[in-house]
C-alpha cells in the first residue's frame, strides 16, 4: 500500500499528533508499505526522512504566542503536485484543519480516498486562548473539513459523538496504542525518587504541554497536601507562569527516550486536569507504567479510566472532587497498588502494532468505499 501522510504537526514539535504519526510511519515501514510525509517546515529543524520515508517540508509560519507550533501556509496546488507525483492508494490526514483542508480538497481533485484522523478540539481551544466568539465558526469549519474525507476516525466515543452531533458523516473509531514494553512498572527508578522525594514524599505526576487548554494550574489545589510533591513534565508557552502559580512543584521540562518511562513509573499517582482531551495518550502511558490515573469525566479519559478500578474520574471543574480522589489513593497503599496493577492489565495488550493493523483495515475500508462511490456515479 502507498500512503501519503499529511500532518498539521511534525518533528521537532512533540505532541499527540506527532507521536501518532511517527508510530504509524514505523508500522508502515515494518510491514513493507510505502509512504511520504507532508508536514509544515520548521526553520530547517525538521528531519528530511523518517522511518526511511521522505518528509516534504511545506511553507509555514509560527503560531502567535506559541512559536514552536507551526501553521502551514502551503497553497493547494503545491499539495496537489506532491500527491500526484507520489500517487498514493490512500491519503492519511492527521488532525486536519488548515493545511489538512487544502490537502483534502487536493485529494478530491485527484480522486483519491482519504482517511481523516480527528485529534484536536481546536474550536474549544479558541475560548481558552481568548477568542470565544470564534468557537461556533470553527466548529462549522471542522464539519466542512471532515465532510471532504472518505472516512473520519475519532479517538474516543465522546469525540465520535461530538463530530456526529455537528453533522459529520462516516465517523469511525480508532484509538491509540501504547508501548507497554517501554512503559512498564519495572522502570520505577530509586534514583529518581531519591532526587525528587528526598523525604519520602508521594509523587503526583503530570505529563503534557504547558498550554492554557491543559489547565495545569488546577493542580494548585493539591499543593498543600502533606507529604506530597507534584512533578510536571513538559514544555509550552505557560511554563514561566505555571512556575509562579505552582512554586512547590518540580518542573522537569520535556523528557524523551528512557527518561520519560522512568519518570512515569516512579510516580505514585498521575493527574491530568485538561478537559479538552479527545484521547490523552499520557494517561495510557501512565497506566502501562502501573500508575493509577485521575482526570475529568470528559472526552477521551472516559474511555481510558475505569472508575474505582484503574483510577478516578471527577466532574469537570470539580477541583474539590479531584483533590478528594488524590487523597483517597495516596492514603491507601493497598488500593493504590491494586489500581495500578489493574491499569497496567487494561492497556498492556493495546500495542501500537495492534492499533496500526486496525488502521490499515480502515484504509482498506476507505479505498473500497471510494471505489463504490465512483461506481455509483451516473457517468
Amino acid at each position: 500500500m502507498r500512503v501519503a501522510v499529511v500532518t498539521e504537526s511534525f518533528l521537532p514539535q512533540v505532541n499527540g499528533v506527532t507521536h501518532s504519526v511517527l508510530r504509524v510511519l514505523e508500522h508502515l515501514r515494518d510491514n513493507g508499505h510505502e509512504a511520504i510525509v507532508l508536514a509544515p517546515s520548521a526553520g530547517g529543524r525538521a528531519p528530511a526522512r523518517y522511518a526511511g520515508f521522505p518528509v516534504v517540508h511545506l511553507p509555514s509560519v509560527a503560531m502567535p504566542g506559541y512559536a514552536s507550533f507551526r501553521v502551514a501556509t502551503t497553497p493547494q496546488w503545491l499539495i496537489e503536485r506532491e500527491l500526484s507525483a507520489f500517487a498514493p492508494d490512500v491519503v492519511h490526514l492527521a488532525a486536519p484543519f488548515a493545511m489538512g483542508q487544502r490537502a483534502l480538497a487536493a485529494a478530491r481533485r485527484l480522486d483519491l480516498p482519504t482517511v481523516a484522523i480527528y485529534q484536536t478540539e481546536i474550536p474549544t481551544y479558541a475560548a481558552r486562548y481568548g477568542l470565544p466568539q470564534a468557537e461556533p465558526l470553527l466548529w462549522k469549519w471542522v464539519r466542512n473539513v471532515h465532510q471532504l474525507a472518505t472516512m473520519t476516525l475519532a479517538p474516543s466515543r465522546a469525540a465520535r459523538k461530538q463530530l456526529i452531533d455537528i453533522g459529520v458523516r462516516r465517523v469511525g473509531l480508532w484509538g491509540r496504542g501504547v508501548d507497554s514494553v517501554r512503559f512498564h512498572p519495572a522502570k520505577r527508578d530509586k534514583a529518581f525518587r531519591r532526587r525528587y522525594a528526598r523525604r519520602g514524599e508521594m509523587l503526583i505526576g503530570y505529563v503534557g504541554r504547558l498550554a492554557p487548554e491543559k489547565q495545569v494550574d488546577d493542580l494548585e489545589v493539591l499543593a498543600d497536601l502533606p507529604g506530597t510533591r507534584t512533578v510536571i513534565i513538559g514544555e509550552g508557552p505557560r511554563r514561566a507562569e505555571l512556575e509562579q502559580i505552582l512554586p512547590h512543584a518540580v518542573f522537569l521540562g520535556q523528557r524523551t527516550g528512557d527518561e520519560l518511562p522512568r519518570a512515569l513509573a516512579s510516580m505514585d499517582l498521575f493527574v491530568h486536569p485538561g478537559e479538552l482531551e479527545t484521547f490523552c495518550q499520557s494517561i495510557q502511558e501512565a497506566q502501562a507504567s502501573g500508575v493509577p490515573t485521575i482526570a475529568p469525566a470528559r472526552g477521551g479519559p472516559i474511555d481510558l479510566i475505569d472508575p474505582s478500578r484503574t483510577g478516578w474520574l471527577y466532574s469537570p471543574g470539580d477541583l474539590a472532587g479531584m483533590r478528594a480522589h488524590v487523597r483517597d489513593l495516596l492514603g491507601d497503599d493497598r488500593k493504590r497498588a491494586n489500581f495500578g496493577a489493574a491499569a497496567r492489565a487494561a492497556v498492556e495488550h493495546r500495542t501500537w502494532p495492534y492499533m496500526c493493523d486496525r488502521l490499515l483495515g480502515h484504509y482498506a475500508e476507505a479505498i473500497a468505499e471510494h471505489r463504490a462511490q465512483r461506481a455509483s456515479l451516473p457517468f
